[in-house]
């Protein structure tokens, strides 16, 4: 559907009425600490739930274990060959754009900074990165997967972080309207998705329409899985282009908590890249894939790299020409394009494998068998707004 001022308006006032009953309960028994202690054994598809685990608890498990009924297969698995061709570049697209730009929404902003965990946001990244990799496992949603477990505990964070903001009257809902609305869960999932597939192409990668409509529609998967509204949710590129126009002309501008939550993770990147020497790199990546007025609005330091950068499409342009005319070093570069990933997963995990548990209280502080064709190239949806 092409949404208005007034459905998006009607969204910021809904949340997640299953995952919401389920921690309200948890809370109310006293349970949540049994919850995450018991819920560290159940990480894969088809683990046996333990004894002791709240009732309520395995109510809501029992019916957000499967994905939804509606899922065609074919195009999922056209997604998983699109993120394989592109797992690299979609990392970085994630990375210096996607997250940025939730940076972007003051009130989200200001929702990140009340959790406790993005005082360390390489735990939120790894937390992202990993949470995408279940995704696109050849069997994610078979026995043995970790996908659907990551999936039914990110809901329940959600609706956790909702509970404690309205219980400790730190969130203005006449304002701001619900913590996590589903309005919010639709924007960061075109995040995820749109912004992603916007951002591959602005670095010069080479997209099918096939395989581009296959990304979106796996997002649109995992959307329901964490309890958007089907009804609500864009389901083609088109609508994905309108309310990504329209969730960004509502919300986005400037903020203290989108600045500091950015500076954090720019510092963050600085990390994970070896030595000094290719530090601003992270900032003229940033700055060039959301735009100089969202990076002026985020703070991102303009460096001797800002130009420099601009030629990565050039560079990238020749590496997905070679990727196209040779069977062989389509391989190899797929092949590094996982090892990379692989590598940047595992230097933001410490080798860990992140666990997604319901907070027990907030701090103050910030706290198909083949791939599409490459040759017929994706252009992105014109904008809806100037």
């Amino acid at each position: 559907m092409m949404h208005t001022e007034a459905s998006a308006d009607a969204l910021r006032q809904v949340g997640d009425e299953l995952a919401d009953a389920t921690v309200a309960a948890l809370f109310d028994r006293g349970e949540v600490g049994k919850f995450n202690t018991l819920m560290r054994y159940v990480s894969t598809v088809g683990s046996p739930l333990p004894d002791g685990l709240p009732e309520v608890a395995r109510e809501y498990l029992a019916a957000t274990s499967a994905p939804p009924s509606w899922v065609d297969w074919s195009q999922m698995e056209k997604a998983r060959l699109f993120f394989i061709d592109n797992n690299v570049h979609i990392s970085t697209a994630l990375s210096f754009a996607a997250m940025p730009a939730c940076y972007l929404v003051p009130p989200v902003a200001r929702l990140l900074g009340a959790t406790h965990g993005l005082k360390y946001p390489s735990k939120r990244m790894a937390e992202t990165g990993q949470f995408t990799v279940y995704l696109m496992q050849p069997g994610a949603f078979e026995a043995g997967s970790r996908f659907i477990p990551a999936a039914q505990k990110v809901r329940l964070l959600h609706a956790s972080i909702r509970h404690h903001l309205r219980r400790e009257n730190r969130w203005d809902e006449a304002e701001s309207g619900t913590p996590i609305c589903q309005e919010d869960m639709i924007g960061g999932q075109m995040f995820f998705s749109m912004l992603v597939l916007d951002s591959l192409h602005r670095l010069g990668i080479h997209m099918s329409t096939e395989g581009a409509d296959a990304y979106l529609y796996a997002w649109r998967v995992v959307g329901a899985m964490l309890g958007v509204d089907q009804d609500a949710v864009p389901t083609s590129l088109d609508e994905a282009r309108h309310f990504l126009d329209l969730y960004m002309t509502r919300h986005m501008g400037p903020s203290p908590e989108g600045a500091l939550l950015t500076r954090q993770l720019i510092d963050l990147y600085e990390e994970v890249v070896p030595g000094t020497l290719l530090d601003p790199v992270v900032a003229a990546l940033i700055r060039y894939l959301i735009g100089d007025l969202c990076a002026d609005w985020l703070q991102v330091p303009r460096t001797s790299w800002d130009t420099l950068v601009k030629a990565a499409p050039r560079l990238l342009g020749v590496l997905e020409t070679i990727e196209d005319r040779s069977p062989l070093g389509a391989w190899a570069l797929d092949r590094l394009g996982h090892l990379t990933t692989v590598l940047e997963l595992s230097s933001l995990t410490r080798g860990r494998v992140m666990h997604y548990a319901i907070p027990e209280h907030l701090k103050d502080d910030y706290g198909v068998s083949t791939a599409p064709p490459r040759n017929r190239r994706w252009t992105p949806p014109a904008a809806t707004v100037s």
